[in-house]
């Protein structure tokens, strides 16, 4: 058989907002019979136009097929929407943003109700969806099985990463990015109030910083080899003690440019703290410690 003949998996889709859409609008392309079903019933009318079959209730959608993707507001929309489906023998794949809990939660809830069940957490923004050289991916955990069985299916979208049978791994590794991605922001928030009341310009100042902040990427690959080893020593290039020695100057130069520290003063004060408990040798891996309760 070619691959134009190659029979597509057909499957629903709950939940039409600006990434559900998206999705829709991606298998719909790659031959995929759709059904969907949206709290808002006219936003399904574009994509009825478009080929997908708009399901009446949620219950309907469910029924049509196999394979069932959500995309819903929250945790909670999942009870609320589902709770006149009848989902033995479903294939549910959960892409609604939660948290490990939640999910681990959920993954019994599908269980006890006759379904199987995947997780996800999209690493995407809508724009990037259907478009492969964008680099977005979604993560998957739960059963592998399930993973492998539609795992052609789900990456028509976007590309597909799986990180294990615990249900709440594909939120957990959302999160983790997501929180590095803030505290990314947070830096280049600051950054930018530092020259706001100077002769300089943002965007001269941006490509700077972002060839900066990805010089200093390799990072991260430092700091897992030590927690992985347990010596926070091992390859220590400007240690802790040093570190905080420096820490004034920052603290000085942003009280000069009427900037608040508030950004600052949290992973300062942590540094700190682990000088104090002795880690002066070490590098900043061992605040990863202090966080730990």
């Amino acid at each position: 058989m070619t691959q134009n003949t190659v029979e597509k998996t057909s499957l629903t889709l709950l939940g039409l907002g600006a990434m559900g859409t998206a999705l829709a609008r991606t298998w719909l392309s790659a031959g995929h019979p759709l059904t969907v079903w949206n709290r808002t019933p006219a936003r399904a009318a574009a994509l009825a136009a478009e080929g997908a079959r708009v399901a009446d209730s949620a219950a309907e959608a469910v029924a049509a097929n196999t394979l069932i993707v959500m995309c819903l507001l929250d945790d909670a929309s999942v009870d609320e929407v589902l709770v006149d489906a009848d989902l033995t023998g479903r294939d549910l794949v959960n892409l609604t943003t939660s948290t490990p809990a939640q999910a681990r939660t959920r993954a019994e809830w599908a269980r006890e109700r006759g379904a199987r069940y995947l997780d996800g957490g999209i690493m995407a923004v809508p724009p990037m969806i259907g478009v492969p050289e964008a680099g977005g991916y979604v993560f998957y955990s739960g059963s592998r099985e399930l993973f492998e069985r539609h795992r052609g299916t789900l990456g028509v979208p976007a590309g597909t990463t799986y990180v294990g049978e615990d249900a709440g791994f594909a939120a957990l590794h959302d999160v983790a990015l997501l929180s590095a991605m803030y505290g990314m922001f947070a830096g280049a928030a600051h950054a930018f109030a530092l020259i706001r009341k100077e002769d300089i310009d943002p965007a001269a100042l941006a490509p700077l910083l972002a060839d900066w902040l990805v010089a200093m990427t390799p990072a991260v690959h430092q700091t897992a080899d030590q927690l992985r080893s347990g010596d926070y020593t091992k390859g220590v290039v400007s240690n802790l003690a040093m570190q905080v020695a420096g820490t004034p100057t920052f603290l000085s130069t942003a009280e000069q440019q009427g900037v608040s520290p508030e950004l600052l003063n949290p992973y300062f004060e942590l540094m700190s703290r682990r000088l104090a408990e002795g880690g002066g040798e070490e590098d900043l891996t061992g605040v990863i410690d202090l966080l730990v309760r």
